[in-house]
């Protein structure tokens, strides 16, 4: 595993958000790039933070979505996991050194400027409202992508939304070919059918250009 293969997926893990972390999976895969999360290993023996602070210190590039700012029904405070890993993916780029220096990532809220009233220290920053819409997330990893990787061709956002229709569509059938239920599937579950997918439907290469006379 090299660090530019790597995407740390900062978001969200609760049933309600469940499509749109599907849809960032995905458009990270799409876009040739390894997904990374916090859920990607079940180890009762490392500490939740050195798991993520290890995953950030191996991965170029992040998508952050720091919209859940809701209140808990039974403690009426946020929760603020996504403030703080975004936090700890900046600092590595800021202090990390040389190796961490070229980190670029994705913010995401669910209104463009909404995170001013709640989080105001990332004035400056392109912060990317995705309104809860699955091909709004797709079309800016997609389009961060292109500038992660210029020298990379990717296919464009309205079809790249097309091919994530065309896979959820299809999941429940992967998914029971291998005794999977897709309400249930976990981080490295979803990463494999996907990759399975992608393997069986890439779109056909870009035609070559003119030879130079």
């Amino acid at each position: 595993m090299t660090l530019v293969q790597s995407v740390f997926i900062n978001c969200p893990f609760d049933a309600e958000y469940q499509p749109l972390f599907r849809a960032l999976v995905f458009a990270v895969q799409d876009c040739g790039f390894l997904p990374r999360s916090a859920l990607e290993r079940d180890d009762g023996a490392e500490v939740r933070i050195e798991k993520i602070r290890r995953i950030i210190g191996e991965s170029a590039f992040g998508v952050h979505d720091i919209s859940r700012t809701e209140l808990d029904a039974d403690t009426a405070l946020p929760r603020f996991n996504m403030p703080l890993e975004l936090g700890l993916f900046l600092g590595a780029k800021y202090f990390g050194g040389e190796s961490h220096a070229r980190k670029s990532c994705v913010i995401f809220d669910r209104e463009r400027y909404r995170y001013q009233t709640f989080c105001s220290d990332l004035a400056g920053h392109d912060v990317r409202a995705h309104g809860d819409a699955e091909h709004e997330v797709i079309r800016a990893v997609r389009n961060a992508a292109q500038t992660w990787m210029p020298d990379r061709t990717f296919p464009g956002a309205r079809t790249m939304s097309d091919r994530y229709s065309r896979f959820v569509q299809s999941l429940p059938r992967l998914a029971s070919r291998i005794a999977l239920d897709p309400d249930e599937l976990t981080f490295s579950d979803l990463s494999f059918l996907i990759a399975r997918w992608l393997r069986t439907n890439r779109p056909p290469a870009a035609p070559a250009g003119p030879a130079a006379g």
